[in-house]
């Protein structure tokens, strides 16, 4: 046989007789089968065999060995199942020899005296010598390596459905479990500790010891995850706690450019600061910005922050983010950035539809040492009376900012062993006369004036910040003042003084020292603010961190041999009443450890699937782990958003999925979910909606499937034939806009603020089970529908087939009608509609302060938006062309 070949062999029996038989394959020579009596002499034949493998593998292969990783915060130490790395590892993995790897890092490497502790512990953050600056994708290159793979289970079939409708309570069969062949690696202890494993083995023999590591031993990838969480649990045994100094500001600019030293400001303690984070609200008031346009003002302020950092240290940047008019900017000495890691930021704009960003919030997460970070720097709702707005900005903020990690679970705000939360928040005094707050703020009744502060009420109520922390305010309000002037505001609108500049903050070991405004600073309307924390960090000592990495080790060993994990779950299957647009419904399900071993737990996708679920649910947590006798409430919660709506409207797709959790060398579980869904006229078809006189929730499912799929001719609706014809618009439309129209004209701020969340799920419920005379909730909240509306038509007004030509003729109006003209005659009839609307509302902009740019802006991009298939290329000169587009039919003549 050729040893320069490759070679494969493996042991598929045993006899009662300690006697084995073995396949040997080869590209060059036939396939041997042999059988060896299981002894000394076998034994030196296979070590010889397995030598010659490995002495061919590495003529033809050079790997380079496996860069370490990044540490994870240990806050939250569960890394992506190996599983779900399974269709990319493959790719990822060097060519295989055929010979078992021993050790911790699977991957085949040249350098046979690599320490494995070394390399864990720089997976945890205690190895000083290496770059941090790995590249995404490498990061993901090596997880991959370090990951095993593993094949999806197979995935139960669906009961028929006997009829077209929502099912009742399906209940699929019980699947079939196939068993996997698992590809195991055996790990050598002794490489760590020095000393023998400890496991149990069948028999005395080296070749039947090594025959079980083969089979028996759990995947790498699945090891390091329970090691991680381990480890993270005794990490009082291997940190210590150094205090850190934190310099925490916050400034509404009102537009405006920087015009003085910002020294008063960040540089103004004799102490300088280990890490900055400095937020700015307003940094550009521009009407365009609402599309994250650059701002010519942002390069201004960086520049101005980095000339006024604390001149007795050297600071690096390590990340700015900013949406519209919200910047942070976060930046440490440089003799700490080879400590930072895992950096990350998110954006979450709660104006109009949810997603602009002229108000909301930016942040930033990084890990310092083994402690993790957040800071979140909001803007909030404006006005006084607007407290519930605020609150619910607040809550927006919380549930949709998540920062996604390469080869890492994501991560909300909450999940942080700090969060320090800045900004202008915008709280105001209840219920105060202006007079009356600018006496007692000159006689320094501060105190009593915070009994009257917003934000304190919320938080003592439990309505919004209610687990964060706020230092004592010795400080007189910071808003509002006439620009460069320490005078209060003077304008007719008199604004009452208010503390709308706050930083607060969660977690443990943080030490408020100065909590203070600026006054010195006059730029803009409000006064800057900042903290002064000292906060301990987790820091790793290497000696200590290495005996509890040893005796974990050792722990999983014992764990391997003598336990395999079990759960039990409280419920398994679900059934959702009355599903609607935009409307959470969540259930709730217990999973319990009942093993004797921690456990670690994950929602896994089905096969040929990249996602564990359907779009309109979701899992939450999808995964974790769980301790002996640990409880966990999970929950599941269905919404059916504008990506959703259509497929259920259509009857494509209903409710109805199966989950499948997974559990890490144990067995998987399937949830069934199943519920029945209620129609929308939101995501439903201009055509459609046009067919229908009557509200959607009237019209029998399978007519409703019938006048979707354009199968049928006739026309809902009773009547004589001339009642028989499509409406020119939706009936929906038309009472939204009319409402609007009559009583909305001189509403200030139309469309800019958004609306009510238990308003909008009114308005719509109203559309879809009535024809109403008039629409409940505020101005707002119907401004706000009208735009869910256009946003989730599965066919925007000016459709897909023409979206290209519309860009094209953008520079010409005679051109552009012409193409409106080419519409289907509900979109025809719906574009010259709104646009009639809006060239109203433009002959009121002194009250409701709308321009012709601002509107092209919004609503061109829910009326021209490009095929889902080239949406990803959409660039800025495109939407420029479509925001021309509408442009030029609002400044036309009313001839026109």
């Amino acid at each position: 046989m050729c040893l320069t070949c490759m070679c494969v062999w493996d042991f598929f029996s045993f006899s009662s007789e300690a006697a084995l038989r073995i396949r040997i394959k080869g590209e060059r020579a036939p396939e041997l089968q042999l059988e060896l009596q299981d002894d000394d002499r076998t034994n030196l034949f296979l070590t010889q065999l397995k030598s010659a493998q490995e002495e061919a593998a590495l003529k033809l292969i050079k790997s380079k060995p496996m860069e370490p990783l990044p540490p994870n915060a240990h806050r939250s130490p569960v890394p992506i199942p190996p599983q779900r790395a399974a269709g990319r590892s493959a790719a990822n993995q060097p060519p295989s020899s055929g010979s078992l790897q021993t050790g911790f890092n699977s991957s085949t490497s040249t350098n046979q005296n690599t320490d494995p502790v070394r390399s864990l512990a720089s997976d945890f953050g205690f190895e000083q010598n290496f770059c941090h600056a790995l590249k995404v994708e490498e990061k993901k290159n090596n997880q991959n390596r370090i990951t095993a793979s593993r094949e999806p289970p197979p995935v139960p079939s669906l009961p028929p459905r006997k009829t077209p409708s929502a099912p009742t309570n399906p209940v699929p069969p019980a699947p079939i479990m196939k068993s996997k062949a698992t590809s195991s690696v055996g790990f050598d202890t002794s490489a760590i500790s020095g000393a023998k494993s400890e496991s149990l083995s069948w028999c005395d023999s080296p070749t039947s010891n090594s025959m079980r590591d083969t089979v028996f031993l759990s995947q790498t990838g699945q090891r390091e995850i329970l090691l991680k969480h381990i480890m993270s649990k005794r990490e009082n045994e291997y940190v210590d706690i150094k205090n850190f100094r934190f310099f925490v500001g916050t400034w509404n600019v009102n537009g405006r450019s920087p015009d003085s030293s910002l020294g008063p400001w960040l540089s103004s303690d004799r102490e300088p600061p280990d890490i900055y984070a400095i937020g700015f609200q307003e940094l550009d008031l521009s009407k365009e910005a609402f599309l994250y346009m650059d701002s010519s003002k942002e390069q201004l302020w960086i520049d101005a922050v980095e000339r006024n950092l604390h001149p007795k240290a050297k600071y690096k940047i390590i990340q700015i983010i900013r949406l519209v008019g919200m910047m942070l900017v976060v930046a440490v000495k440089k003799i700490h950035v080879r400590n930072i890691t895992e950096v990350a930021s998110d954006h979450v704009g709660t104006g109009i539809l949810g997603k602009m960003g002229n108000k909301g919030g930016v942040a930033v997460r990084f890990v310092f040492y083994n402690t993790s970070f957040c800071f979140v720097n909001s803007h909030l709702a404006a006005k006084l009376e607007e407290t519930e707005r605020r609150n619910q900005d607040y809550k927006d903020i919380c549930a949709r900012m998540i920062f996604n990690m390469p080869g890492s679970p994501s991560l909300s705000i909450v999940k942080h062993d700090v969060v320090i939360w800045l900004g202008d928040l915008n709280y105001r005094l209840f219920n105060k006369d202006c007079g009356d707050v600018k006496r007692m703020i000159s006689e320094g009744k501060l105190k009593q004036l915070l009994k009257f502060d917003q934000l304190s009420i919320q938080r003592q109520t439990k309505r919004a910040f209610s687990d964060f922390i706020e230092g004592e305010i010795n400080f007189i309000p910071t808003y509002k003042y006439e620009p460069k002037t320490d005078f209060w505001d003077s304008s007719s609108k008199n604004r009452v003084p208010a503390w709308c500049d706050r930083i607060l903050w969660r977690g443990n070991k943080v030490e408020l020292i100065e909590y203070r405004s600026h006054m010195e600073l006059k730029t803009s309307d409000h006064k800057p603010v900042s903290s002064i924390f000292n906060i301990g960090v987790k820091v790793g000592d290497d000696q200590r961190f290495k005996k509890v990495f040893e005796e974990t080790v050792r722990q999983i060993d014992r764990m391997e041999n003598d336990f395999l994990p079990s759960v039990s779950l409280s419920k398994t299957e679900f059934f959702f009443i009355d599903v609607k647009f935009r409307q959470l419904q969540r259930e709730r399900f217990l999973i319990t450890n009942d093993g004797q071993v921690p456990c670690h737990f994950a929602f896994i996708p089905k096969c040929n699937q990249s996602q564990y679920c359907k779009s309109w649910l979701r899992a939450e947590p999808s995964d974790g782990f769980l301790e002996p006798k640990e409880t966990l409430e999970i929950y599941l919660e269905v919404y059916v958003s504008k990506d959703s709506v259509t497929m259920l409207n259509s009857g494509e797709d209903i409710i109805e999925d199966i989950l499948i959790l997974h559990l890490d060398r144990g067995k998987d579980f399937f949830l069934t979910i199943s519920g029945n869904y209620l129609p929308s006229c939101f995501g439903t078809s201009l055509e459609t909606l046009t067919r229908m006189k009557k509200p959607i929730r009237e019209i029998p499912i399978t007519k409703l499937i019938d006048l979707e799929k354009s199968k049928v001719k006739f026309l809902i609706g009773d009547g004589a034939a001339n009642e028989d014809r499509p409406l020119k618009i939706p009936k929906e439309v038309w009472i939204m806009v009319n409402h609007l129209y009559t009583k909305s004209c001189d509403q200030e701020d139309l469309f800019q603020t958004p609306g009510l969340q238990e308003e909008l799920q009114h308005i719509i419920e109203c559309l879809d089970t009535s024809i109403p005379d008039s629409i409940p909730g505020c101005n707002h909240s119907v401004a706000e529908a009208l735009l869910i509306f256009l946003e989730a038509l599965p066919e925007p007004v000016v459709c897909y087939e023409l979206y290209q030509r519309c860009l094209e003729c953008a520079h010409d109006s005679r051109l552009c009608k012409q193409l409106i003209s080419l519409l289907p005659r509900a979109h025809r009839n719906v574009f010259r509609y709104l646009l009639a609307f809006l060239k109203e509302l433009l002959k009121h902009s002194h009250n409701n302060n709308l321009t012709a740019s601002l509107i092209a802006t919004l609503f061109a991009s829910l009326l021209i938006r490009p095929p889902p298939s080239s949406a990803s290329r959409q660039t800025q000169q495109d939407r420029q062309k479509a925001i021309d587009f509408v442009l030029g039919f609002l400044m036309a003549g009313d001839e026109e």
